[in-house]
């Protein structure tokens, strides 16, 4: 379970890279710096911390699985809900209801939240193993 979570939350970080990279090139070649707070965001909520997860499942294995299924979905959720919703909340490309913008923008950062509350919890649920290297105890 944890390796297939990996290799998603990996993946999908990969993507947030990608856009938060280029819309911080884009920026600077046009030197208009609107998108800071969205492009900051994606790269550290969307990249480094969806990474970091995605890296921590690879490493350890978690005694609850389904915990790391809701978790990594509310990840992801969340840092496109907020990454997303800060987009409408600054610049309302589309000229959305305030208060529906406003509500996505909150959903989407509640999601993350939750998510780090999340992978605090599981963090004490890994499972311990004896290291390779380690003497055996008599």
């Amino acid at each position: 379970m944890e390796q297939t979570w990996s290799i998603r939350l990996i993946r999908f970080a990969a993507i947030f890279g990608v856009i938060g990279t280029f819309i911080g090139s884009d920026m600077a070649g046009r030197t208009d710096y609107a998108m800071t707070p969205i492009h900051a965001h994606m790269l550290v909520v969307g990249w480094l911390s969806v990474f970091a997860w995605g890296i921590f499942y690879k490493v350890y294995k978690i005694r609850r699985k389904a915990l790391v299924s809701l978790q990594s979905v509310m990840a992801m959720a969340g840092s496109f809900g907020l990454s997303s919703g800060m987009w409408l909340y600054f610049l309302n490309p589309f000229n959305w209801n305030d208060t529906f913008v406003l509500i996505y923008f909150i959903v989407g950062g509640s999601f993350l939240l939750l998510a780090f509350a999340l992978f605090v919890v599981i963090t004490f649920m890994i499972e311990k193993e004896t290291p390779a290297h380690a003497p055996a105890r008599k």
